[in-house]
């Protein structure tokens, strides 16, 4: 076979990237050959600025090949190649329109090389790049550029943030939107800020300022870019969080194990040695403190005024060009504003109630966004107007089970957050619903009723008030609130720890009168019983004191021993219980008050503590004690979705086909039927791991054992004694490999 020819341009290819591999190697004995390749470059962009589109191919190869040489070696040569970046940004920000692909790939390259390369600055790369990525109509260039952006400011702020490149970067971002509200171009702004906020490089107020902007804009797809920001981008930035965590971990004794196995070669060393680092890193990243993520909605400067030029602009707004869809997730945004940093925007509940239909569509949707818009600052002159519409609408014999426990559901969730909301004689009459033979309308007024046994059981019926609040409302712990009162804040679990050290001091003095009771059976008639003081306690405790030679121990919280009252006043307080039960109501809020207020909780008290509410979070579990349906408990940021207010319309008994898709969730899918122990073997055998001794011989082959077989039918007597001993020797000492105890 003869000698393949090789053509003059592979000759060249070739030529110069051993000529790259030698100027790297000994860059001052190749610097004539360097400056030589600089003057070609020069000539070829000269040549090149002078007719862009009408270039042959071949000089386009040739002025490529060049640009690549230099790129990579420009760092060595820093004074000859000094305006080599801004040629290449001249050439790329001129005539990215009309640029061969694989050419202006090549010029792409090359910048984020030398950026690399520290020739330039990230600024310098960002500034070039950015505004070619709003600008050109090639769509392979933008995604180039686009990932070419987010590498160099993830890069750049790897290590340390890089505050100037950042508040560079979001004055152009911020610019980009605010200067064409109109403009589609703002879209980039828009995505280049949510990978960065999901990747936690960008976690301040300033990229949340850029999406507020944009949640303003004119062009729907800028507004909708905007609003999903706010309502999913935390959850996006945990999701991404939970994926990075949940990386494929490194089994370093599996590693180790086939090293040792296996043919010792350097392949297998580095692979050892990547396993290594792979844990370390784990391991640092375990043990790192876990950054201060703060949501989105709390970063925002004016959320009020933010709530307000929203609801104005796209939804009170007759001339707003939304569609439904994306008026509904304006919508979302408004209400969890409102929700979340208890606004008062009085011309949103008004706006609702042309909205409060079953004919309308996604109307769920509508009735999810009015109860996390409701919260307890919101006027109930407001919000009953609503509650009386959706009962009215949805909430009627004639309607259907899923329209009827639809507005069921939307009434309590909104009473759940105002419940002044709601008029004695309406909440009768829902409650009534609880006797219906649907389940779903069953299991929402039941909702309902169990709410307001929480909120306000006066305002129901007493045979509909339960045992819990009807024993409520006579002591006076269960009590509505009245507009605008707050709860008083408090430690979680500090009333759990003052009943517990109560009960202590009860107990206490309980032990401490049998005591002295058993002592004044044997004192003398002529000691006075009545005065309630017995000096034999005074030395007794100066005596232990004494002998014990310690610190008394004294809490805070336990007063002195009260006197033992006589057997008069005992009998006269016994006929009052009521009175009792008051002084004990009274004297627990004071002993929480005193705890709460005027002492310090030391180290043990705090463990207490912890222990008390671990218990009573069991205890809830478990069932154990009746739990109350903290509905304001849901997490605010998260919100109120339209599935949540049509939960119980699916209380229905489910299908075979919805039972076998629920029972196979979750589960991996097999295409036959497997035994246990088969599944046990395929699961080994993708791990790596080899089969025991046993089950190595029974798999071999029948003929290979026949005729060890037949020669064991003629051993002897003796021989098959000798055998057995040398079997139960090499078994004691480990084996025929002597892993045990050696000879």
């Amino acid at each position: 076979m003869g000698k393949r020819k090789v053509a003059a341009l592979e000759k060249i290819e070739a030529d110069l990237a051993g000529l790259q591999y030698k100027i790297r190697k000994d860059p001052e004995a190749y610097e004539k050959e360097f400056i030589e390749n600089w003057q070609q470059f020069d000539a070829a962009h000269e040549k090149f600025l002078a007719a862009p589109v009408g270039a042959d191919s071949n000089s386009l190869i040739t002025f490529r090949e060049q640009i690549d040489l230099i790129a990579h070696c420009a760092e060595l040569y820093p004074q000859i190649t000094a305006t080599f970046p801004d040629a290449l940004k001249d050439v790329l920000t001129k005539h990215h329109a009309v640029l061969e692909p694989t050419l202006r790939e090549k010029i792409v390259s090359s910048l984020t090389l030398l950026r690399r390369k520290d020739v330039i600055d990230s600024n310098y790369l960002l500034t070039t790049l950015f505004p070619i990525l709003i600008n050109t109509p090639s769509k392979s260039l933008r995604m180039v550029l686009y990932q070419k952006i987010l590498s160099d400011i993830r890069n750049t702020n790897t290590k340390t943030t890089n505050h100037r490149v950042n508040r560079t970067m979001q004055t152009v971002l911020y610019n980009l939107v605010t200067s064409d509200r109109s403009s589609p171009r703002a879209l980039w702004a828009v995505k280049l800020v949510r990978e960065l906020w999901r990747r936690q490089i960008w976690t301040d107020a300033r990229p949340v300022d850029i999406m507020r902007q944009a949640c303003l804009a004119d062009d729907e797809k800028v507004i909708i870019g905007g609003v999903r920001f706010f309502l999913g981008g935390d959850k996006e930035r945990e999701e991404y969080e939970d994926d990075s965590s949940d990386e494929e971990t490194v089994d370093i004794k599996k590693v180790k194990h086939l090293v040792e196995i296996n043919k010792k070669t350097k392949k297998s060393k580095k692979a050892l040695d990547r396993a290594a680092d792979r844990v370390k890193k784990q391991e640092r990243k375990k043990n790192a403190p876990h950054p201060l993520n703060f949501s989105a909605l709390h970063l925002l400067q004016d959320p009020q005024g933010f709530s307000e030029n929203l609801f104005e602009k796209h939804l009170q707004n007759s001339k707003s060009k939304l569609a439904l869809d994306s008026k509904l997730l304006v919508l979302q945004l408004v209400t969890r504003l409102v929700g979340l940093h208890k606004l008062t925007v009085v011309p949103l509940y008004s706006w609702f109630i042309k909205h409060l239909s079953p004919k309308q569509q996604s109307a769920s949707s509508f009735l999810a966004s009015l109860a996390q818009g409701t919260h307890n600052l919101v006027p109930p002159d407001a919000i009953e107007p609503l509650i009386q519409k959706i009962a009215n609408e949805f909430v009627s014999e004639a309607s259907a089970s899923e329209v009827c426990s639809a507005g069921l559901n939307a009434i309590r969730e909104i009473c759940a957050r105002q419940p002044l909301a709601m008029n004695e004689t309406l909440l009768q009459d829902l409650v009534e619903y609880r006797k219906s033979k649907d389940k779903g309308v069953m299991m929402a007024a039941k909702g309902l009723l169990s709410l307001y046994r929480e909120k306000g059981a006066d305002m129901l019926r007493k045979k509909d008030r339960g045992k819990d609040a009807t024993m409520g409302l006579r002591s006076g712990d269960v009590k509505q609130l009245k507009f605008g009162e707050e709860e008083a804040g408090e430690i979680e679990g500090l009333k759990l720890l003052a009943k517990w050290k109560e009960e202590q001091k009860k107990r206490k003095e309980a032990e401490r009168g049998i005591i002295e009771g058993a002592e004044g059976a044997e004192k003398p008639k002529g000691e006075d019983e009545g005065d309630g003081w017995n000096s034999s306690d005074w030395e007794v405790a100066s005596s232990a004191s004494d002998d014990s030679g310690e610190w008394i121990r004294v809490s805070d919280s336990e007063d002195e021993v009260e006197p033992q009252p006589d057997a008069k006043r005992q009998k006269v307080d016994l006929g009052d219980p009521g009175e009792d039960d008051k002084e004990n109501v009274g004297d627990g809020t004071a002993d929480f008050i005193k705890l709460a207020t005027t002492q310090i909780l030391t180290p043990a008290d705090l463990a207490k503590l912890r222990e008390l509410r671990i218990e009573a979070n069991i205890d809830k579990a478990m069932g154990s004690r009746k739990r109350k349906q903290e509905m304001e408990a849901r997490h605010v940021d998260e919100g109120l979705t339209a599935e949540q207010i049509e939960a119980p319309s699916r209380l229905r008994k489910s299908t075979k086909e919805e039972r076998i898709a629920l029972a196979k969730e979750g589960k991996p899918d097999r295409e036959e039927h497997k035994s246990t122990q088969a599944i046990r073997k395929a699961k080994k055998d993708a791990e790596g791991k080899s089969t025991t001794n046993k089950e190595k011989a029974r798999r071999k082959n029948f003929m290979m054992t026949l005729g060890k077989a037949k020669s064991k039918q003629k051993r002897s007597l003796v021989t098959t004694r000798n055998i057995l001993k040398n079997h139960i020797d090499r078994s004691k000492s480990g084996g025929r490999r002597r892993n045990g105890i050696s000879r």
